[in-house]
């Protein structure tokens, strides 16, 4: 559904011309034949765009049916675009480079731009961006030249599976220039399967004529008997990171267990949570006379809800390496929160932190 614009929008006005005013089949002029209008969003603003629609003056001219329309309107919007190139552009970096939400940008867009659009048009705008990024990495001419000067390439290949059962997710990355070569899904990962990823690799590295120095992998037996297979020779470094979490195991285990015990000790978060609630919903509802104890108790509840948000944030966060495990990490956390809890008490302070 086309964009429907306010009546009051303020555009700036742009026109644009066909540069080549020669029919390259016939040579014959061409003219003016009718004009088209079309309206987007830029980054400084909205614009309307009337384009001069040419067609060839000669009548027997196999091209006098075409219009032809300004070259440069691609320079500013794709066709049947509500957003310029300027604020796709901002609004892929914002996704893809900084992790920004969906609502996030939405709201960031209406603040800064003035461009009020939906949840879905961004993340259809974010598809389109994802999808041309793609398309460039895989540009033949764009992928040469960006090995053009080096001598050899390291590539590296991980399995990605969100469950059992599930297809895994193959990539193969060259950790040189630190760019994604190709991803595939596969429902097996046996050496028959596995082969036809290293081939494509393979191929790819004949395009560019640079020799393979090395594979890194987590070694598992499918991909040694593939990368030995295909790149007969090539050495086969084990990765860092699973070569770690292999030698950690025992220690992985050891605090998977202490993370189970602390979550044992922690518990009755929403008990606390309903009573606070609940105290503060009998403490609205006094009368007048007991407005100024009120604002004090929403201040003392909204502690102890931030407190519980905090407490919960940490027993569900499973982030963190072999070199700083998970219960490490949830340890060290709930020690701060007791420290905290218990310096408020003794500040006789309470409500929430006061702003910076």
């Amino acid at each position: 559904m086309p964009h429907q614009w306010p009546s009051d929008t303020v555009f700036r006005e742009v026109t644009l011309e066909v540069e080549e005013r020669t029919c390259p089949k016939c040579q014959s002029p061409r003219t003016i034949e009718s004009s088209r209008v079309r309206c987007f969003f830029t980054c400084e603003g909205p614009v309307r765009l009337t384009l001069q629609l040419c067609r060839c003056s000669n009548r027997d001219c196999t091209e006098h049916p075409t219009l032809v329309s300004p070259e440069a309107e691609l320079k500013m919007a794709m066709p049947y675009w509500v957003l310029g190139w300027d604020v796709v552009c901002w609004l892929g970096h914002r996704r893809f480079t900084r992790h920004w939400s969906v609502p996030q940008i939405r709201q960031e867009l209406v603040d800064r731009f003035a461009i009020p659009v939906s949840d879905d048009t961004v993340t259809e705008y974010a598809r389109r961006y994802q999808q041309m990024v793609s398309a460039r990495q895989h540009d033949p001419d764009e992928f040469r030249k960006t090995y053009q000067g080096v001598s050899g390439l390291v590539l590296a290949i991980d399995g990605l599976q969100p469950e059992k059962g599930h297809e895994t997710l193959y990539v193969v990355r060259e950790i040189g220039q630190k760019r994604v070569w190709f991803a595939t899904a596969l429902l097996s990962g046996n050496a028959a399967e596995l082969r036809k990823v290293f081939l494509r690799a393979q191929e790819m590295a004949k395009q560019l004529g640079v020799p393979v120095r090395c594979w890194i992998s987590d070694k598992q037996e499918a991909l040694v008997r593939g990368i030995a297979g295909v790149f007969a020779g090539v050495p086969h470094r084990y990765c860092d990171n699973h070569f770690v979490r292999d030698l950690a195991k025992p220690m992985l285990e050891a605090d998977s267990n202490a993370k189970v015990q602390m979550r044992k000790k922690v518990r009755g978060l929403r008990k606390i949570e309903q009573a606070v609630e609940a105290q503060l919903k009998a403490a609205c509802a006094v009368d007048a006379q007991a407005v100024g104890a009120t604002s004090v108790t929403a201040a003392e509840a909204q502690v102890v809800l931030d407190f519980s948000a905090a407490v919960r944030g940490i027993l569900n966060d499973n982030r963190g390496g072999p070199l700083h495990p998970p219960g490490e990490r949830m340890a060290e956390a709930l020690i701060e929160v007791r420290d905290a809890i218990v310096q408020n008490p003794e500040a006789k302070k309470g409500g929430p932190r006061p702003s910076t």
